[in-house]
């Protein structure tokens, strides 16, 4: 379900999917290739949410906000597994979190970092790149080896298939919905509520 929230339209790039169970609302843009699982919030309504191109976002994943303050931004080439809650946090490109880990407002993740599952970031934590994340609360291990830079790097081409496969199959591309009279995002002067 793609649904505006007080003026504001999702906005889609090309060939993006969108589970018919999943909620994409208000202040969001989806770039190109990205997919959005099944049973998954993505809620830009107190803020504003960018997901870059190729970025999947798994089964029961929640995507949030922070009123005024922390707006949530995932760079391309993301994976987020299954159950993973984000909160007004940034993502850069091509990192990986695991099943059900938590990053909260105002950490930063750096490029190509691998968040092992089930970890919990910290307001304010910074990964840099490449590197292992892990633990409640989590704590930067290690830089990254070859073989764990191959499988974070792995997994968004996989998605890109997946969702073309569903495509493939007769699953529609997600269309966002018009309304009358658009109204700009929070970025552009919208007020918070």
């Amino acid at each position: 379900m793609i649904r505006p929230f007080q003026g504001m339209v999702p906005k889609l790039g090309a060939r993006v999917f969108v589970a018919d169970n999943a909620l994409v609302l208000g202040d969001v843009e989806l770039g190109d290739d990205s997919s959005v699982w099944f049973n998954c919030v993505v809620r830009g309504d107190v803020n504003w949410i960018r997901i870059g191109a190729r970025t999947n976002i798994q089964d029961m994943c929640c995507i949030h906000v922070t009123n005024g303050r922390w707006p949530t931004v995932i760079g391309d080439e993301v994976s987020l597994a299954h159950n993973v809650m984000l909160h007004g946090c940034t993502l850069e490109r091509g990192v990986l979190v695991g099943m059900s880990s938590t990053i909260m407002d105002g950490a930063v993740v750096g490029e190509g970092c691998l968040v092992a599952a089930g970890s919990l970031l910290r307001e304010g934590f910074q990964a840099p790149p490449h590197t292992l994340v892990a633990g409640w609360p989590a704590e930067v291990k290690k830089d990254l080896g070859e073989a764990q830079k191959a499988l974070v790097a792995g997994i968004w081409s996989r998605y890109v298939r997946y969702k073309e496969a569903y495509f493939a199959d007769g699953w529609p591309l997600a269309e966002a919905p018009t309304v009358p009279e658009p109204r700009p995002g929070f970025r552009e002067g919208h007020p918070f509520p």
